[in-house]
């Protein structure tokens, strides 16, 4: 590779309305055309491993508390299994949709890749606003949604996890509904209670990856755990976890948002009570010892990370600029658009992309899925120490990658999946 300007280029961005994006399909795919033209891909080439080899979409009629019959979507998208069943998890979310899957299958499949596990690309979801379904609904829902796609589903062929809106107990019916058709198949899903053949680890995984990137970024960046500020945006599971985690390390949380608001404190905000307070049903905004302020406030708070750990697409074009941090370390999976891809760039951000950084729970259920196929049990600490292992592997040759060919991390780290892929796909035979 030669040294050319590899500033981040954004495709059908305005120049008067920056914050203008692109759909989530479009974002994924917008990285993985930088990737390929600077790989030197084939058109017929690039056509196989860009789009998805199976997309399915089923109908889950339920009858809810309301005495009325909701029709919702189901979907479950295979983007690419060269080298390794189908994996990815499935999420609940009312704005659920194709073009989203397919796009968050792409990204597993780079992902997979990336970390060099030994699983393809999938991701499946269904448009229910979880929040409103009673447990009896979601169970239906589930088994429902199941039921319709199991012939594509196996643990040899597509393995599915939790996701957004999606839990343990969500996988418990899962492998259960499954194992009704199937027999017992703990290995069909991963990211089950501990009880039924989940992983120890496993729950914390997600969070536990950013925060291991950030350890192996801190050198170069000149900074430690201790006493660096942290903002957390979206304080689900994988943002809680890497909050108290980097926080138990020595680091202040100084802002927190959620799907209800945002809150900040310069002295800090202990993460530990905060999950306490939400779990127990409290309000981010009624936490004792914080200042409420705006979502947009909070991604312009001074501090040295900033941990994207919600939605796609969060940052943006008309709110990058605002952006303070030393570095961002991406929880959430497409957090950041090519606009503002382009624009951190330019301000000197540091970005640890989402395919590197949140790797930690599927390296974890790929954990959990070979103790399952081999009936046994690892240790807590094994689990880490494990994981640790493969996240500074990956880390390492995506920041060589990345300083060899003068990139950013994210183009590095995509061209080192999908060589991974394509490699793979040609050795198979499946493209010459």
């Amino acid at each position: 590779m030669t040294d050319v300007d590899q500033s981040p280029r954004v495709a059908n961005a305005s120049p008067h309305h920056p914050g203008a994006e692109l759909s989530p399909y479009e974002i994924a795919r917008h990285y993985f055309d930088v990737a390929a033209t600077r790989l030197g891909l084939e058109d017929d080439v690039r056509a196989v491993v860009g789009s998805a080899y199976r997309e399915v979409q089923v109908q889950i009629p339920i009858r809810q508390q309301d005495g009325k019959i909701h029709v919702y979507s189901g979907y479950r998208v295979q983007h690419n299994g060269a080298r390794g069943p189908y994996k990815g998890g499935i999420r609940y979310h009312h704005e659920v949709d194709l073009d989203e899957v397919r796009a968050l299958a792409a990204l597993m499949s780079w992902k997979t890749a990336i970390v060099d596990i030994p699983f393809g690309g999938a991701k499946g979801g269904v448009n229910v606003d979880a929040s409103t379904c009673t447990p009896d609904e979601l169970q239906a829902i589930t088994r429902s949604f199941i039921d319709k796609i199991s012939k594509v589903l196996g643990p040899t062929r597509d393995i599915p996890a939790p996701d957004m809106n999606t839990n343990a107990q969500t996988m418990a019916w899962m492998m259960d509904e499954y194992g009704k058709l199937n027999g017992y198949t703990p290995a069909i899903v991963t990211g089950k209670p501990i009880a039924l053949g989940g992983s120890l680890g496993r729950e914390a995984a997600t969070g536990r990856g950013v925060i291991m990137c950030f350890a192996q970024a801190a050198p170069a960046l000149g900074l430690t755990p201790e006493g660096t500020r942290v903002v957390v945006q979206g304080f689900g599971n994988v943002g809680s976890w890497a909050a108290r985690i980097v926080q138990d390390q020595g680091a202040k949380i100084v802002g927190v948002s959620d799907a209800f608001g945002a809150v900040q404190s310069e002295a800090g905000i202990d993460a530990h009570a905060l999950h306490a307070h939400l779990a127990a049903g409290g309000r981010l905004v009624e936490f004792e010892g914080v200042d409420v302020i705006t979502p947009d406030e909070l991604l312009g708070l001074n501090c040295e990370i900033l941990i994207p750990a919600a939605l796609g697409g969060l940052i943006n074009g008309s709110n990058a600029d605002r952006i303070r941090a030393k570095a961002i370390i991406e929880g959430a999976n497409g957090p950041t658009t090519p606009a503002a891809d382009a624009i951190l760039h330019d301000k000197g951000v540091f970005v640890v992309p989402d395919v590197l950084a949140n790797a930690g729970g599927v390296v974890v259920s790929y954990f959990e899925w070979v103790q399952n196929l081999q009936h046994f049990k690892w240790s807590e600490a094994e689990v880490n120490e494990r994981l640790g292992t493969i996240m500074a592997r990956a880390y390492h040759e995506v920041a060589e990658r990345a300083a060899g060919d003068a990139v950013p991390l994210r183009t590095a780290a995509f061209e080192i999946g999908i060589e991974r892929v394509v490699s793979a796909a040609k050795t198979r035979g499946y493209i010459s």
